[in-house]
């Protein structure tokens, strides 16, 4: 009951005002809007039919889209690469790296953001690093949403390295000895071994990321450009800055359909994992 009044009940009628759906507890929010479609008559599209009319709008939802994929399929491999490298090597430089991974981890997003447009823009560090050498014109990231995508991989490289390295780790050395001793190369055992039975936890690295990335705000915010913004920012600024709550919850809406996609694709992974342990003697 008390999820239902405090969760399920504020969704309810934030989906209903997406609709023109202004009654009830609606109402308050509704009197203080602009730009709002009301339906007088049932549940009308009208409001859905204008977002997406506009240029803006959709400009924000293809770049939340390749934002997202970009940053989650960039994670994965950086993921991947230092979690081998955890898992195969010794010696001092994997015990550096062990402690290097996580420092994002205690570093506050806010602070590491700020942190990265200094370094990446064009008046930034690396900038002034270079400059005495005659290097003027490096087109750098910083105001960019390729320094948005450089920024979540950043901040969320110690989850996905964690989760890939436990997976690893789970691997039974038998396993990797016996592919060994068949002259199967590291490639081939990482392809054939290490990979298929490590493949939850980088779907759940997957689905945890890529659902962040659709809605953040933080990062996009501090470091990406203000046009065109992902969706975390254009539901900000339509709520905070036009007083246009029923177009940021249309958009709220639509990031929470689009990270259902995503935990479509983990719950049929641990589906699988389940029935294939079960079959397991």
């Amino acid at each position: 009951m008390v999820t239902f009044t405090f969760a399920g009940l504020p969704i309810v009628l934030a989906v209903l005002y997406t609709f023109g759906y202004r009654g009830w507890l609606n109402q308050a929010v509704a009197d203080l809007a602009t730009h709002q479609v009301t339906a007088h008559h049932g549940l009308t599209l009208r409001a859905w039919q204008l977002l997406f009319a506009e240029p803006g709008f959709l400009d924000s939802l293809w770049t939340t889209g390749w934002v997202t994929l970009a940053s989650t399929a960039l994670l994965v491999l950086v993921s991947w690469a230092i979690a081998l490298y955890l898992r195969l090597a010794t010696g001092f430089g994997r015990r550096l790296v062990a402690v290097l991974f996580v420092v994002p981890m205690f570093v506050p997003i806010v602070i590491s953001s700020y942190a990265l447009l200094t370094f990446w823009q064009d008046n930034g560090r690396l900038a002034g690093l270079v400059h005495p050498l005659g290097l003027h014109q490096l087109n750098l990231p910083g105001g960019t949403n390729l320094a948005v995508v450089l920024g979540l991989v950043w901040s969320n490289l110690p989850f996905g390295v964690l989760l890939i390295t436990a997976g690893l780790h789970s691997v039974p050395q038998a396993y990797v000895d016996a592919a060994r001793d068949a002259a199967a190369s590291w490639p081939m055992i990482i392809r054939t071994v290490l990979f298929p039975l490590a493949k939850l936890p980088t779907l759940v690295v997957i689905t945890f990321v890529a659902t962040g990335s659709l809605g953040t705000y933080t990062i996009p915010f501090i470091i990406g450009p203000s046009a065109p913004a992902t969706l975390g920012v254009t539901m900000t600024n339509s709520f905070v800055n036009y007083g246009q709550p029923q177009a940021a919850e249309i958009i709220a809406v639509l990031v929470f359909l689009l990270a259902a996609v995503f935990s479509v694709l983990y719950v049929r992974a641990s589906v699988t994992e389940v029935r294939r342990l079960e079959r397991r003697p």
